[in-house]
């Protein structure tokens, strides 16, 4: 290659695209592969919240139903170190931890960023289309807290929580906990 077609703004520009890719693709986080998670993208909407971000869940309570189990809802953040820590001990544990998500679970991802308030945070259901601490009272979360990445809901098919669960990382991050969690819910 020539010096002048290093200087080439389309060559710069080429460059700066593939790496700004590689930067996307690095970000492109959430719950490991192995456990298959049914990603539910936001849907950037100003309609309940300015810069809302809305996660319909119905689909995924829509299969439940049909198959019969259960939802393991991750709430995560795309610039969350904790979020992060909480996906590389369940790549670490994936042998262990997969087989018991997969008997009981469809996993379901949702991934915003922690700019993401709670009141810009709105989730969708069968019966609810409300910002995140609304949504959490109208389906009996007794959480009504603060928005804390990550968080993790375990919902029937109807998006009744099975039980309450503890937010943030390091509330799961040993197997014998995480199997706890995962076999509460008879």
């Amino acid at each position: 290659m020539t010096t002048q077609a290093l200087r080439s703004p389309w060559l710069t520009l080429l460059l700066t695209l593939c790496l700004g890719m590689t930067a996307l693709a690095t970000h492109a986080t959430g719950m490991p592969a192995p456990y298959q998670a049914m990603v539910v993208p936001p849907v950037l909407s100003d309609k309940l919240a300015p810069g809302g971000w809305e996660f319909d869940l119905r689909p995924a309570l829509q299969r439940a139903r049909k198959e019969g189990r259960s939802l393991y809802v991750y709430l995560s953040a795309s610039d969350c170190p904790y979020c992060r820590k909480y996906e590389a001990f369940l790549t670490e544990n994936a042998k262990a931890l997969v087989p018991h998500f997969r008997e009981k679970y469809i996993v379901v991802d949702l991934r915003a960023e922690l700019s993401v308030q709670a009141k810009q945070l709105v989730l969708r259901t069968d019966q609810h289309h409300l910002p995140y601490t609304e949504f959490q009272r109208a389906i009996g979360d007794q959480r009504a807290r603060m928005l804390v990445y990550p968080s993790v809901w375990l919902l029937d098919g109807n998006a009744k929580p099975l039980m309450q669960m503890p937010a943030g990382a390091g509330t799961f991050m040993t197997v014998p906990e995480q199997l706890e969690i995962l076999n509460l819910v008879e």
